[in-house]
C-alpha cells in the first residue's frame, strides 16, 4: 500500500468517525473509523521509514583534474629546451 492509500484510509475513518450518526446493529462505525485512521496512521508512518533508507547519499565528488600532455611542437623541440 502506498502514500495514497494510507492517506485514504485516514480520510475514510475521520469520515466514518465523525461525520456520520448512522447506527448499524452489532457494528459500531466509530470505532471502525478509529481503527482505519490508527492502520493509515501505522501505514504512512512505515511507508517514510522505508522511503528514508531507500534515499541514496552521494558522497560529494572530487574535482577532476586532467594531466597536461606534451604535444610535439611545429618547430622539433620536445621539452622546450631544444634537445
Amino acid at each position: 500500500m502506498g502514500l495514497g492509500g494510507c492517506i485514504i484510509l485516514i480520510a475514510v475513518g475521520a469520515i466514518l468517525t465523525f461525520a456520520t450518526d448512522w447506527e448499524m446493529q452489532g457494528v459500531n462505525l466509530d470505532l471502525v473509523g478509529i481503527i482505519l485512521m490508527v492502520v493509515g496512521l501505522i501505514g504512512v508512518s512505515t511507508f517514510s521509514s522505508i522511503a528514508r533508507r531507500r534515499r541514496v547519499v552521494m558522497p560529494p565528488t572530487t574535482p577532476v583534474v586532467e594531466e597536461e600532455r606534451h604535444h610535439s611542437r611545429r618547430d622539433g623541440y620536445r621539452d622546450g629546451y631544444g634537445i
